[in-house]
Parts: structure tokens; sequence; C-alpha cells
């Protein structure tokens, strides 16, 4: 493939360690490269991923890691482990390179960004299986949700939009420092700089797609530090993202597990703005960070999203929607709707049939077209979920099904669980669980239940299920979160995304993603 800057992405460094080959590999005959169908050995991927720093495929400093597959538990690759001086010269790269790619015209960035997502389309299925491999997705979700979605993003972003607008004239009375004028002034959106990316592991394919293509079309250059547990994806997009002719040091890649590749790349003077998509408590620790420098922030963080379900609501539907806490990436996704609260003329027949929902669903290997929930990212995260289903029953919840681990020889796979008579005060209510764990709680009125769905440090997203439209609507208003589905879980990808409270600083999506990338400048003249 024509990579700028010359040399394989995948060849070993010196100080790299050998082993990528059976992800890469699999699924393949004969160990072949997933997107040109040649043998892995002829890309150098056998060895390990090098960094994209400056428009070259650069050894990493620190050697490599595995990345495990989680169904498997097998490795799918070796991720290149950056030092903290490698990520200082890709923000410095980033920094050199944006002056030039800032002065581009809009339509020389959107043509690129269309090429990418082109690229893109057209590997989707070896892309998807790779991101099946790093994240356990299904590969209908990898497909449509992880790789199909970033192609989307990419082409949402390959169009030119006004990015000046004119401010109303202003009538000024003669004074001390002038006489009488009228005042014309034009809004312009300017780039913000060098964008640090620091993503999820949810997604790596939808989640950087969704930094970096705003960012680009707004002019920025963008430093990516991808989530350590499946990173290969992210270096797979900044290969198409090369071979659509992105110039050198736009776009850079740096990866590794420990905490100071990431602190390297927040903290550099060279960084304009921090894009972060993660927990809560890694964002206040980047934000104090951003605070001391004074550079702009976008944070998506945590969520525990409320589902308030009216005694008039069609409660199919609404267990259709709440079921996909169990099923969409198997809980690890901040907007799901895990804390339900159900008016008490529903609320056992909203438990019984979400539990029945939850029993129904197929568990098994993410390459089986029969399966629906596949497993979580790795034994630590389960551990971790494991430990709330725990302090749910100790803390009074009765776990009505799941709560345990599916008779699977490999992979971090945990039944979908569902916790009843739940109280709003304890923690299974309040802290976000990340994996498929859905708590109920029962509510009178619609003041108690609007009063419940806001006792909450998270408001990002909040859903309302009623028959009657009037009081969805008016219900909605009511919440502090900065989405509300209305008798849906479905998204509107023009619509702003974000959070209140601790779930985040900031909207992105659509439009509103170009406004995150950009500072607004006025100029003001007489006349």
């Amino acid at each position: 493939m024509g990579r700028r800057g010359g040399g394989d992405p995948g060849r070993r460094g010196e100080r790299g360690r050998t082993g990528q080959g059976a992800a890469l590999g699999a699924g393949h005959p004969d160990g072949e490269h997933p997107v040109s169908g040649r043998p892995l050995a002829d890309h150098g991927l056998l060895a390990g991923q090098r960094l994209f720093i400056a428009g070259e495929w650069a050894d990493p400093d620190l050697g490599h890691y595995p990345v495990t597959d989680p169904a498997t538990e097998e490795t799918v690759g070796h991720a290149p482990e950056a030092s903290p001086e490698q990520v200082r010269a890709a923000c410095a790269a980033a920094r050199d390179a944006f002056g030039p790619w800032s002065r581009t015209r809009p339509e020389e960035r959107a043509a690129l960004l269309g090429r990418a997502a082109e690229i893109i389309r057209s590997r989707l299925v070896p892309y998807a299986d790779l991101a099946t491999a790093e994240t356990g997705a299904t590969t209908g979700t990898a497909r449509a949700l992880q790789v199909g979605v970033a192609a989307a993003r990419f082409r949402r972003y390959a169009r030119v939009e006004p990015a000046e607008w004119p401010v109303v004239p202003q009538l000024n009375e003669a004074g001390p420092i002038g006489g009488a004028a009228v005042m014309s002034a034009l809004a312009i959106r300017q780039p913000v700089g060098v964008v640090a990316c620091v993503t999820s592991y949810n997604n790596p394919w939808a989640n950087p797609a969704g930094k970096i293509a705003p960012a680009l079309a707004m002019g920025n250059t963008v430093v990516v530090k991808p989530a350590p547990q499946d990173p290969l994806s992210v270096y797979r997009m900044a290969e198409a993202l090369a071979e659509a002719g992105v110039p050198r040091g736009v776009v850079n890649v740096v990866s590794g597990r420990a905490t100071a590749v990431g602190e390297a790349a927040v903290a550099s003077p060279d960084v304009d703005m921090v894009s972060f998509t993660g927990s809560t408590a890694v964002g206040r620790r980047i934000a104090e960070v951003c605070g001391r420098g004074m550079k702009r922030q976008l944070m998506e963080l945590g969520g525990k999203g409320a589902a308030l379900v009216f005694a008039d609501a069609d409660l199919s539907a609404a267990v259709a929607g709440i079921g996909t806490t169990f099923s969409f990436y198997s809980g690890q996704i901040c907007t799901a709707p895990t804390r339900v609260l159900a008016q008490r003329p529903v609320y056992d027949r909203l438990v019984e049939q979400l539990a029945a929902y939850a029993r129904r669903l197929p568990i098994g290997g993410p390459r089986d077209p029969a399966t629906v929930v596949g497993p979580l990212i790795s034994a630590e995260h389960r551990a971790r979920v494991e430990s709330y289903v725990q302090l749910g029953r100790k803390e009074g919840a009765v776990v009505v099904t799941g709560g345990e681990r599916p008779p699977l020889d490999r992979g971090f796979y945990l039944r979908p669980t569902l916790l009843a008579d739940c109280a709003n005060d304890m923690r299974v209510a309040r802290e976000e669980i990340f994996g498929p764990v859905v708590s109920v709680i029962p509510f009178d009125d619609e003041d108690e239940g609007v009063a419940l769905a806001n006792d909450s440090d998270y408001g990002l997203i909040d859903y309302v299920w009623s028959a009657d439209t009037s009081r969805a609507f008016r219900v909605a208003r009511l919440l502090r979160a900065g989405g509300v589905g209305v008798n849906t879980v479905a998204r509107n990808m023009e619509a702003p995304f974000g959070g209140f409270k601790q779930s985040g600083v900031g909207r992105d999506v659509g439009v509103h993603a170009l406004h995150a990338y950009s500072e607004v400048q006025s100029i003001v003249w007489p006349g």
C-alpha cells in the first residue's frame, strides 16, 4: 500500500518483541494480512506494530506488549510501547505541521477525508475482523457500528461547511473613544491547533474517527493516543489516512500501557486541546493538567443513564431498548440505560420481562452469527463487574438473573444481570459499572421519577418511555442530562452529544464537533 514516509508499519524494531502473527492472521488462510491478503511476513507484522510519527512508521523505544482477544484469550498482535520522548516528538511533529495544514483550502481537507472514508469502507471486512479480535464485539457490531460508523464519520466531514457568519451591525453613539458609527462584525471559526485525542477501548474505530475527522476538517493536527486494550485498529486508521494523502505530522498515533504515554501527550506544551473519552476519574486528572495550561477540553465521560418507564408505556419497546445494555458491547458503553426507574403499576411486569429478555440472549463467540452477547474487554474488567454484582447483593438488591459466568472454556464472559428492588442510594445504582448489569428502582409519581433520575452524579443520556407524548417531552425537559431519548435508544447523529454534571464538558457530533474543534474569532470594522 502507498504509505507516506516509507517503511513497513509492522516491521520489528531493534527493541521490539516478536509475535504479532496469530492475531492479524486469525480467520485468514495461510496467515494472510487482513487488508491486502498477502502473507503476514510480507508486511513484517509478525514482529509487532510500529508507531506513526511525522509520517513515518517508527520503532517503539520500549518494545511491544501483547493485545489479547477477549473471546479466545489468544494474542491478537503486539502493540508498540512509546516512550514519553516519542510522544513529545509526535506532538512536536503535529505542531510543525499545523501551520501549513491550517492554511490548506477546506475543499482539499474535505477531499482527503472523503478518500479516507472510501479506503476504510473498501476494507470493512478485514478491518472489522481485527476490531472483533481486539474488542470482542460481534461481527455485525464491528462491521456496522465500528468500522461502518468510522467510514461514515469521515464521509460526514468530507464536505465544506460555512466557517464564518455576519454579526448584526451595532449603532454606537458618539463618546470618549470616537464618533457615532455603525460597527459591523464577522465571526470566524479558526482551528484550535494541535489536538491530543485520547480514545476509549469500547470502539476503536467510531470513537477515534469522531475526533480525528472533525479536527482535521477544521484545520487542526492530531496526536492520537488509543486505549491500550485495542490500539491496532487505530493504526489501521492511520494507515488509511496516510494512503489518502495526509501530510507528514498532521496525524500521529502513539500507544502504550503506561500512564506516562497519555500524560506526556496531555502535558505537552505543543498541545492546545485535549479531546478525551473515558472515565470521569481520568477526566478529572486530565482537566487539572489542562487547567494549568489553559488548554481547551472536550470530555465525554461516564454515564449512569436513567430510563423512566411510566405505567402507560409500551413495555415490549421499553424492554427492547433497555435490553441493549445486555447486548450492545456487553454493556460497555456510557450511554446505556443501566438505571431503570419503573412506575409501580408496571414494576413487577417490567422486571419479569427484562429478566426473560436477558435469559433469551445467546452468549458466545463474537464470530458466531447467532451470538448477541460477547465478552467483556479483559479478565480484570470482568472481575470488576462481578464485584459490583456481589456488592449489589450485600446492599440488598435481588439478583433476578445472571451474575455468573456462562459455561464457556475461554473468554471473559458474564451473563446479562438484572438487579431488582434497588434503591437510588445503592452504589450499584450510582456508580458506572460498564458491563451487562441493569438496576431497577420503583417510583410512584412523575415528580418522584424525575427526582430519582436527577439524583445522580452523571447526566449523559437519559430515557423516557410513555404513551403520553406530552408527558414524555415535559419530563425530558426536566431531566439534567445532555440528551434524552423518548421511547427510543436510537440517536440522531447530527444532534449535539455531551453530558451534564460529571458526564463531560462540551458538545460534539455533526456541526457541533466543528465548533468543538475550533476557536471563534471576531473581526470588527466601521461601516
